[in-house]
């Protein structure tokens, strides 16, 4: 591959998993150099208009994680939002030119399946038997159980552990133990 660049990179066309969505509904398309903050202020401009019933993200890549986080985001400050998710793969391609044309070399194509998510937000009900489907939880249930095991746990006696070894310290000394007094010296033997 030392006699060819990278030309361009050419993602083929996926048709939205979710037949019968609305051509209006709202997508947003994240990317691996998208900001979050962006990406979030767009959904909830969205989600604030009566008419917008539907949002749908969607990432490939390195950026499924980035679209996921946005979902989960939009969950938590539009309550009782319905989802799908779908996983598929895009197509990428990938076109090579020679370095020199004049060499004889031909052009090269290279087809990658990248992973790629789409999520549904809906704030009407979905139909639960579809996979992929998720019902609209109560978050602040979850967060108090966990708090309240949590703090249970820390009632019936179970100390926190701390650490266990014998660190250099915070100035770097070796041993990690008290600096030895001016009697006992360095060697650990009393000295007059």
């Amino acid at each position: 591959m030392e006699n060819y660049r990278k030309a361009r990179t050419v993602e083929q066309p996926v048709p939205c998993p979710f037949p019968g969505l609305p051509s209006d509904t709202p997508e947003v398309r994240v990317k691996d150099g998208s900001k979050i903050r962006n990406l979030m202020s767009f959904a909830q401009r969205s989600m604030k208009t009566e008419t917008c019933r539907k949002i749908l993200f969607s990432g490939a890549g390195k950026s499924i994680s980035k679209a996921i986080t946005c979902t989960e985001i939009l969950k938590r400050q539009v309550r009782g939002l319905h989802q799908y998710t779908q996983l598929m793969y895009r197509t990428v391609q990938d076109v090579w030119e020679p370095l020199e044309p004049t060499v004889g070399l031909d052009s090269l194509i290279v087809s990658k399946n990248v992973p790629a998510i789409w999520v549904l937000l809906s704030k009407d009900p979905l139909d639960n038997t579809q996979p992929g489907y998720q019902a609209p939880g109560c978050f602040d249930g979850l967060w108090a159980h966990a708090a309240k095991e949590e703090e249970s746990g820390h009632k019936q006696g179970q100390r926190r552990k701390r650490g266990a070894g014998r660190g250099k310290g915070a100035f770097g000394r070796q041993g990690g133990g008290r600096e030895p007094t001016k009697k006992e010296g360095r060697g650990g033997v009393m000295q007059d």
